[in-house]
């Protein structure tokens, strides 16, 4: 059996370490540059702070289009943040009002969900960097040239790196993506061990669900930004990493149809080899979908090959000795549940067959699926920017606003403590005492909070801890004093791995920033050892001032709750329609063909609808995405801020159970000639469940031939709907919808 793949090999490859490397070359270029060729270290650390800004949006697994229009927006404002902050510098009362009204407007902006509120925190980074020292008139124009010029610089040189290395950006999220889908794989095999607690392996497979949905959509938005128009090398670099992801989501989406009973199975079956083979199988599955990601990232043909028919071979013998004890008569619906398992191993076995094809040169002249063409486009996430949303969120009801008066107060407070520091200085020295501590804690500040609580003081502790740990080294490096080259070679090297960290792990990048942002000011002015220890009682501070000040008009997960379950149901209801109109269209078709009596509006009306089911299903799995990750966020809260948790984990459960069964019974109905009338009216009940009505579903359905393998999956549904409508209804005082970027900002 293949073996996992080491956890530093993944990250190596992944286009988080090349985002990083990116980043951090795109940001000491102009320090660089500036120095070398001219001297000017000074300004050209200025320039660099301005390339920092538009970096924080250069972030890997951003839709490409929407990363170009920030940075370039990013290039402006933190241009203009530059010179308003720069100015008030000087005068102490404007100072006092303008960096906290700055740190209210930048926090509001995250109205606009994740891509907004990067952008808010690259000009509030900018801001806070740009406060560390006072700034004269005649120094301020020059700043802010330089800054532009930094921004501008970064700018042009993401673009060319872009068009350089985009087939490589495109395989690296690709990559991510299918090893978030491995780890969903590995977490659904544990379900048929009947050592592990199913609890523990739905919380698994539920956090491993949502993990994989974020990473889908990143790659799905960089795969299908720029799809293949001719026959052209390029072209057949995007058709090969398109049917890659293509066939990724149909491996998804088989592998969800696979939802069963699992108490029930091992409560009849638990000393099964069955259950064992099924677990065997999807553990292979899932390392050979490892090996085939990391011969995406490297660009190399998939090689290592790890073939499951043995375990398939042997789970057909476990069902014909099943026949012959004549399980298959005393237990119908396990055995044809066990039967639709085996089918689906199988087709995901060819799928993974396929993808490795994918992988290996000349192997792709067409794409995978003929029915997706022409309308790839309408899978690709696009964010809604209007003004409006921030002014309809200026009242005290909402989340980004209570954000953004917490992170203004946390700042007029680090300028007081900041303040209360200078005190036995000299007078002449006062504003520089002032802006050094200031900027720091402020910088802790708007690092540390988040609009939740729960991320809050998880970053805070990793923040504090990260800090220690960056600046010990940095005093041990200062002590040693290695010399110039050995400063630079280690900038360097921190530098990118403070980049490449920050969406992986937070403590390490903290560690690697912090380390960073000390080398740099010592290039700018040696200082003495005790800087280290100055920073480090700055980050406590602004530690401690985020905890505080999370306290303030704080905005519980439980506040998201009914808004994200109403979202989630809405969602499961679009898909369950949509995948009733696939249905009846797919018997459409094959009675007109049948009759010889195909259109081309039926042909036309059934492509429609397919489509119109995948992106019904790609919505939900966001939803979903959505509503676990608030759940769990929640948990983290403390307890007393912790509401119907036992109504909201059912609901989770209910809501996975009807996406995987709605995934099993549509192709099963899309293949019957007409549908029964027992499961028709168990449709109708599911859709009038969802949609909050009265429902009678009939007590009995069909399950004689081809029905048995429908009648699960049909009884399930109704289950689910009926618990769905319940709990839905048990929920205390559930909040009305949101805004969209309200319930958009939740998921982020």
């Amino acid at each position: 059996m293949i073996s996992r793949i080491p956890a530093l090999q993944r990250f190596i490859y992944s286009h988080y370490f090349f985002g990083g490397l990116r980043q951090a070359l795109g940001v000491l270029l102009p320090a660089l540059v500036c120095g070398w060729l001219f001297g000017a270290y000074d300004m050209g650390m200025v320039a660099s702070i301005g390339a920092a800004c538009v970096a924080v949006i250069d972030q890997p697994g951003s839709p490409r289009r929407y990363s170009t229009n920030n940075m370039l927006g990013a290039v402006l404002l933190g241009t203009l943040t530059v010179a308003i902050t720069g100015f008030v510098s000087t005068h102490d009362i404007l100072f006092w009002i303008v960096i906290p009204a700055l740190c209210f407007m930048f926090s509001m902006l995250t109205v606009y969900g994740k891509q907004g509120g990067l952008m808010g925190f690259a000009c509030l980074l900018i801001m806070t960097l740009t406060m560390r020292t006072p700034l004269a008139p005649d120094a301020l124009l020059m700043y802010t040239l330089y800054s532009f010029l930094g921004g501008c610089f970064y700018f042009l040189y993401s673009i060319a790196v872009h068009r350089i290395f985009w087939h490589r950006e495109e395989q690296q999220g690709l990559s991510v993506a299918l090893f978030a889908t491995a780890d969903y794989i590995d977490a659904r095999a544990q379900f048929y061990d009947v050592n592990s607690d199913l609890d523990e392996c739905y919380r698994t497979l539920i956090q491993s669900q949502a993990d994989m949905t974020e990473k889908q959509q990143a790659a799905r938005n960089t795969v299908l930004r720029e799809l293949p128009k001719g026959t052209g090398r390029a072209d057949r670099h995007r058709l090969s990493s398109l049917n890659i992801f293509i066939d990724m989501v149909a491996l998804l989406n088989t592998m969800i149809a696979t939802q069963t009973d699992y108490s029930t199975l091992r409560r009849i079956l638990p000393e099964s080899d069955a259950l064992i083979f099924c677990r065997d199988a999807l553990i292979k599955m899932a390392n050979s979908l490892r090996q085939m990601a990391l011969s995406v990232a490297r660009n190399q043909p998939s090689r290592d090959r790890s073939s499951t028919k043995a375990e398939l071979r042997a789970i057909e013998f476990e069902l014909m000795q099943f026949r012959q004890e004549g399980f298959a008569q005393s237990h119908p619906e396990v055995y044809a549940l066990l039967v639709q398992v085996l089918r689906r191993l199988r087709n995901a076995a060819r799928i993974l067959e396929r993808m490795a094809e994918h992988t290996r040169d000349g192997a792709d002249v067409a794409l995978v699926d003929s029915r997706l063409e022409n309308t790839l486009n309408r899978f690709i996430s696009r964010s809604e920017l209007r003004f409006g949303m921030i002014t309809s969120n200026l009242r005290l009801d909402s989340p980004h606003f209570r954000y953004a008066i917490r992170v203004s107060v946390a700042a007029l407070l680090a300028l007081l403590v900041a303040h209360a520091l200078s005190y036995g200085i000299a007078v002449e020295g006062l504003a520089t005492t002032l802006h050094l501590h200031g900027y720091w804690i402020i910088l802790t500040i708007i690092i540390i909070m988040k609009p939740g609580f729960a991320l809050t003081r998880q970053r805070n502790r990793l923040r504090l801890a990260g800090t220690f740990l960056g600046c010990a080294l940095a005093l041990v490096l200062f002590m040693l004093n290695p010399g110039v080259n050995v400063y630079f070679a280690v900038l360097v090297a921190a530098c990118v791995l403070g980049y490449s960290m920050i969406q992986v792990n937070f403590m390490a990048a903290a560690v690697f920033n912090t380390l960073t942002v000390l080398l740099v000011f010592h290039f700018l002015a040696p200082t003495t050892p005790l800087v280290a220890g100055e920073r480090l009682v700055d980050t406590v501070i602004g530690c401690a001032l985020a905890l505080i000040c999370s306290y303030i008009l704080p905005w519980w997960e439980y506040n998201f709750m009914g808004s994200l379950a109403k979202a989630l149901r809405n969602a499961n209801l679009k898909y369950f329609k949509a995948g009733r109109r696939y249905a009846d269209l797919a018997r459409t078709l094959r009675a007109s063909e049948e009759a010889g009596q195909t259109t081309e509006q039926i042909t036309a009306d059934y492509h429609d609808a397919d489509v119109s089911w995948r992106i019904a299903r790609k919505n939900v799995h966001i939803a979903f995405g959505n509503y676990a990750s608030a759940f769990y966020r929640m948990a983290s809260e403390p307890a007393r801020r912790q509401k119907n948790v036992p109504e909201l984990n059912h609901l989770l459960l209910q809501h996975h159970n009807l996406t995987s069964q709605i995934a099993a019974a549509i192709p099963l109905l899309a293949a019957l000639p007409t549908i029964p009338p027992g499961i028709a009216g168990s449709l109708e009940a599911v859709q009038d469940l969802l949609e909050d009505r009265d429902a009678n579903p009939p007590l009995s359905i069909e399950t004689e031939d081809e029905l048995a393998a429908l009648a699960y999956p049909i009884r399930q549904m109704v289950k689910a709907a009926q618990s769905i409508r319940q709990e839905m209804r048990g929920l205390d005082e559930p909040l009305p919808a949101p805004r969209i970027g309200r319930i958009r900002e939740a998921g982020a």
